[in-house]
C-alpha cells in the first residue's frame, strides 16, 4: 500500500470492507441505474477532463463503465477499475455493444495496483465517493496520476437529492465501518480541496444539476431504487422483518422524491464536478 498522509487503516478492515462493499454493489442492478437514470454523467466528466486520443486514463470505481466507455470512444487508452466483479463484467458487455476497446480490472480505490504516475487522467464518476476512507482514496488518485496530469471527479452533493436520500436512509441503515466518512462529503468542495491538498494545483469545482426524467412519482423512484441500487437494497435488508420500520422508510423515500419532482415529471440531482492538475 502506498504512503499517504491519512491515518493508517488496518489491513484486516480494508479486506472486510472490500468483501462487503463488493457484495453490496452486486446487489440489484446498478447498470440499470447507470443506463436509465444517469446515462450522460460519465460523458460530462470525460469532457471536463479533456480526454483525448492516446491519453492513458484510469477510471476508479468505474462500475459498469459510465465514464470509462466514453473515454475509450474518445480514443483514450482506458483502464476501468472496480472491486465488484459483476459490475466489471457488465461493463465489458456494455463496451462490446458500443464498440469500445478498454480493459476492466479488479481494484480497490484504497489500494490501487498501478505504478506511481502511470496515467495522464485519473477520474471517478460517483464512484470513489463510496470508498469509506476518503483521504486514503484521494492519496491513491493522486499517486497514480503523472505530474501535470488531470484528476477529475463527480460526486453527489450533501445538499442535493442523493445527499438527502442518504440522510433519509441513515437512521435505518447499518452502522458504517469505524473511521468511515459519508459518501456525499466528496460533493463538498472544501472537503475535496482538503483531501487533495498540495498534491494538486489549479483545482476547479462547480456544482451542476443532472436533470432526471425517469420517474413519474415518488413511489416509482423508491421502488426502482429498492430493486436496483445496492445501498438502498442493503438498508432494507438490514431492517429485515421489521414491518413498521420498512413502512417508515418506504414513506420517507417516496415523500423525498415527491418533494423534488416537478409537474413535468423531472427532478434535478446536484453534483460537484472537480478537475485539477497533479502538482
Amino acid at each position: 500500500m502506498s504512503l499517504t498522509d491519512s491515518a493508517p487503516v488496518p489491513t484486516e478492515l480494508l479486506d472486510t470492507i472490500r468483501t462487503k462493499h463488493g457484495a453490496l454493489w452486486a446487489l440489484g442492478d446498478y447498470p440499470a441505474v447507470a443506463d436509465e437514470v444517469i446515462p450522460t454523467l460519465g460523458a460530462v466528466l470525460v469532457e471536463a477532463c479533456d480526454v483525448g486520443r492516446g491519453d492513458r486514463v484510469l477510471d476508479v470505481a468505474a462500475g459498469s463503465g459510465n465514464a470509462a466507455i466514453p473515454a475509450a470512444l474518445a480514443g483514450a487508452e482506458v483502464v476501468a477499475s472496480d472491486f465488484a466483479p459483476q459490475l466489471l463484467q457488465a461493463g465489458r458487455e456494455r463496451a462490446a455493444r458500443r464498440g469500445a476497446v478498454l480493459r476492466f480490472e479488479f481494484a480497490d480505490a484504497h489500494d490501487l495496483p498501478f505504478d506511481d504516475g502511470a496515467f495522464d487522467v485519473v477520474m471517478s464518476c460517483v464512484g470513489v465517493m463510496f470508498a469509506p476512507f476518503h483521504q486514503l482514496a484521494a492519496g491513491e488518485l493522486a499517486r497514480v496520476t503523472r505530474p501535470g496530469g488531470t484528476i477529475g471527479t463527480i460526486a453527489w452533493t450533501p445538499e442535493g437529492f442523493i445527499g438527502e436520500m442518504f440522510a433519509t436512509m441513515k437512521p435505518y441503515a447499518p452502522p458504517p465501518p469505524p473511521g468511515a466518512q459519508p459518501p456525499p462529503r466528496w460533493g463538498d468542495e472544501l472537503h475535496v480541496r482538503a483531501l487533495l491538498g498540495d498534491r494538486v494545483s489549479d483545482l476547479h469545482a462547480e456544482v451542476r444539476g443532472l436533470v432526471v426524467d425517469r420517474f413519474s412519482s415518488g413511489a416509482e423512484f423508491r421502488d426502482f431504487f429498492k430493486a436496483t441500487y445496492g445501498p438502498t437494497i442493503a438498508t432494507y435488508r438490514f431492517l429485515g422483518d421489521d414491518a413498521a420500520r420498512v413502512a417508515e422508510l418506504d414513506q420517507a423515500l417516496a415523500a423525498l422524491a415527491d418533494r423534488h419532482l416537478r409537474p413535468d415529471g423531472t427532478m434535478t440531482w446536484d453534483y460537484l464536478l472537480v478537475h485539477a492538475t497533479r502538482a
